[in-house]
């Protein structure tokens, strides 16, 4: 069940397809997990949390929370601030790219020769990424670069899709869309199941149940959870707006051949990682198991 229309033929979305996979390997795969662990961060949601926001620094909670968007606040809290007294945010970038080119490496034979190719242009879009209102692009751009040549690639990939990830934010809030009715649309429109949604974000029923209800006094959502034609418009304009909004680092940093280019030498190793199983469908990020293709 999709009910929004196919919109892959924009540069931007095509090219998202691609690197989120790469710099989804952070969350999923075992090496990744294990390089948390080591520096002293205790469990999943500690590492994830502590390690997608280590950019912004020793933030609270609150922060988390704002820029993250869409996960209960109370899940939020139970890991940070307690991460920052487990470990530096410097000790945890360090572990996050590391551990990212260590899982890269095992999932693809060809890394290192992928890298050659892809790093280069995908550095210069993530560095012509614009991050005006962009908190979480803009702190993943000021990253040192590291020196390994994989973890470079992991780190400009994150740069990437952090930025569109704030876009895409910025254009909810417009909406006046909360970061739990999100997860209900996305879910009404066929891209992920509740339960994946549920499992992965956290929310629990009683917020479930009043987003549903505000949702559907907006005439977005109908009993059953499926989109309204108003919620279907609703959605796809934002994504298709997301996706004009994060064509601006590839089309400042690249030239047209260049991001033709970018998406051909993206392919093999994107692939390589959606078919490892390192990447579970369906997921949380509503990446599609057919792609890239």
């Amino acid at each position: 069940k999709r009910t929004m229309a196919d919109s892959t033929k924009n540069p931007a979305r095509a090219l998202w397809q691609l690197i989120e996979p790469i710099h989804a390997v952070t969350y999923f795969a075992q090496p990744c997990r294990d390089g948390f662990t080591e520096i002293g961060l205790k469990g999943f949601w500690m590492g994830y949390f502590a390690g997608r926001a280590a950019p912004l620094g020793t933030c609270p909670a609150s922060t988390v929370t704002a820029t993250f968007y869409n996960f209960a606040p109370s899940e939020v809290e139970r890991a940070i601030p307690a991460a920052w007294g487990r470990a530096q945010p410097s000790a945890i970038l360090a572990a996050r790219a590391e551990s990212a080119a260590i899982a890269l490496r095992q999932i693809s034979p060809d890394a290192n020769e992928q890298t050659r190719r892809i790093c280069p242009l995908l550095e210069s879009a993530a560095a012509a990424a614009k991050c005006d209102g962009r908190v979480l692009a803009a702190a993943n751009q000021a990253v040192d670069v590291p020196e390994d040549p994989v973890a470079r690639l992991w780190q400009a990939a994150t740069t990437l899709r952090e930025h569109r990830g704030d876009g895409h934010v910025a254009l909810l809030v417009g909406a006046g869309i909360t970061g739990i009715q999100a997860h209900l649309l996305q879910v009404g429109a066929g891209h992920t199941t509740a339960e994946v949604i549920r499992s992965a974000r956290r929310w629990p029923d009683p917020d479930w149940n009043a987003a549903h209800d505000a949702l559907e006094t907006r005439g977005l959502i109908r009993p059953d959870g499926e989109l309204t034609p108003d919620g279907a418009s609703l959605l796809l304009r934002i994504e298709q707006t997301t996706d004009e909004l994060a064509l601006q680092p590839f089309s400042d940093g690249l030239t047209e051949s260049g991001m033709d280019l970018l998406a051909t030498i993206l392919r093999p190793l994107s692939k390589a990682i959606t078919s490892s199983g390192v990447v579970p469908f369906p997921n949380p990020m509503s990446l599609d198991s057919e792609r890239p293709r």
